[in-house]
């Protein structure tokens, strides 16, 4: 396999930055992606697809394309107590603490701590990318047939960037 089509698995290398050009993160280590299922956001998909090995494609994602919009609904403010006491800016929960006060905030949320105050802390449940223009410079680096396992989950591993749970900000996004 020489060109991309949809499904197969793809090895890559990236280089992503925000409108501004600033760098925001870096993939130097061709890894694979299942294309035609869960790994990549579909439009780098769609740019991939009939290209070469060899071939680097440069993809302009606005918001919609990539994490979405900033959703301020997504902010919300907890009491301090329901937190750990070393609670600090760039932690990161998955959901808000028992006993939450906030009603109807997604439950599966990552939320990442934002500010500390002496009564309460501020909680966004926004993706860390969200609201930004993005610019992802790929390279395809091998295309290879998907095996039966990989078909069936229409994924390879983890999805195009995911950020961890409690990963410092300079922690790779992948």
């Amino acid at each position: 396999m020489h060109e991309v089509s949809s499904p197969c698995v793809v090895s890559l290398t990236w280089r992503l930055e925000d409108a501004q050009s600033e760098l925001i993160d870096t993939l130097d280590e061709a890894t694979e992606f299942f294309l035609g299922g869960d790994d990549l956001l579909p439009k780098v998909e769609a740019a991939l697809l009939n290209q070469p090995v060899g071939a680097e494609v440069a993809v302009a994602l606005e918001p919609a394309d990539a994490f979405g919009e900033y959703d301020s609904g997504l902010v919300c403010f907890e009491p301090k107590g329901l937190f750990p006491d070393n609670v600090e800016p760039g932690m990161r929960f998955e959901g808000l603490p028992p006993n939450a006060q906030t009603p109807d905030m997604p439950a599966e949320a990552i939320y990442t701590v934002t500010e500390v105050y002496p009564d309460h802390v501020v909680l966004d449940g926004n993706h860390p990318l969200a609201g930004i223009g993005l610019r992802m410079y790929v390279q395809l680096r091998a295309v290879r047939a998907a095996t039966a396992d990989e078909l069936a989950q229409r994924s390879v591993g983890g999805p195009l960037l995911q950020v961890l749970e409690g990963a410092p900000p300079e922690a790779p996004l992948h």
